[in-house]
């Protein structure tokens, strides 16, 4: 039986102002299953930073309703929201003197007392995620000093230690090489595998979506496309995705060309 971790509702997404409404995408309806990884796609300025703010509660729906877990998420307080949900954003760290091990320990906080005081528990959880994701070698050094790469590891290390049933990451390839890249996403498939976790993330790379990724999420214009990537290929979802004469999918070969 298929566990929905989140889903939504006759999900509209958009905008608000004092004057009027600007609604990018209406009726939309998502199932994120448990241990699933899920890539969210489309063109640049299509809505995906709107529809994942929207179903994380950052930003308020149009209309519809965003479940987590079968509760509505608007109901959630904060604290417990963090503890059920983690987020990594694409904005660079503040300045800070933080070691990686001390970032990854900030994915504790939605269980420490108010003091910030590790409990063993804690310690265990982010032992885990150093563990899991293969940053034992740099975990003591400042975060300054470790690659792009490294920095994205250490922050899924962080959205781990938070211990949720469901992590989104915004663009975590962004400014990654290739190897970097392929590196990133298959860690996110083994941790999903592994830990039965659910992971969505938005990306541009969307041939490497389609070889690792047990489902997609498709965005174009005014409408949204989930389905395993064999399916979308078969029903020519992605020839919809870029207006542009140059570049064409080719559903011989699982890709786009150019041409």
């Amino acid at each position: 039986m298929n566990q929905n971790v989140l889903h939504t509702e006759n999900l509209s997404i958009g905008y608000k102002t004092k004057s009027e409404t600007n609604t990018i995408i209406q009726n939309c309806n998502i199932q994120l299953q448990k241990g699933k990884l899920v890539a969210l796609v489309g063109a640049n300025g299509i809505g995906k930073s709107t529809l994942l703010k929207t179903i994380t509660g950052i930003i308020p729906t149009i209309e519809g309703t965003v479940f987590l877990n079968n509760k509505k998420i608007q109901s959630f307080i904060p604290n417990d929201l963090a503890q059920e949900l983690s987020i990594v954003l694409t904005e660079s760290l503040p300045p800070s003197n933080l070691t990686v091990y001390e970032i990854v320990a900030l994915g504790r906080q939605p269980y420490t007392n108010w003091l910030g005081t590790l409990s063993e528990e804690d310690k265990n959880k982010i032992e885990e995620a150093i563990s899991l994701t293969g940053i034992e070698d740099w975990q003591h050094k400042k975060h300054y000093e470790i690659s792009d790469g490294q920095l994205q590891k250490t922050l899924i290390a962080r959205a781990l230690a938070q211990d949720t049933s469901l992590i989104i990451l915004d663009e975590p390839t962004t400014h990654l090489d290739l190897v970097h890249k392929v590196s990133l996403i298959k860690l996110l498939q083994k941790l999903t595998h592994e830990t039965g976790k659910t992971i969505l993330y938005s990306t541009h790379d969307i041939d490497l979506a389609i070889q690792l990724c047990d489902e997609m999420i498709v965005l174009t214009k005014n409408k949204l496309i989930q389905d395993q990537p064999c399916n979308l290929i078969s029903n020519d979802v992605f020839t919809e995705l870029f207006q542009n004469e140059s570049i064409v999918f080719d559903k011989t070969i699982g890709r786009f060309k150019v041409i």
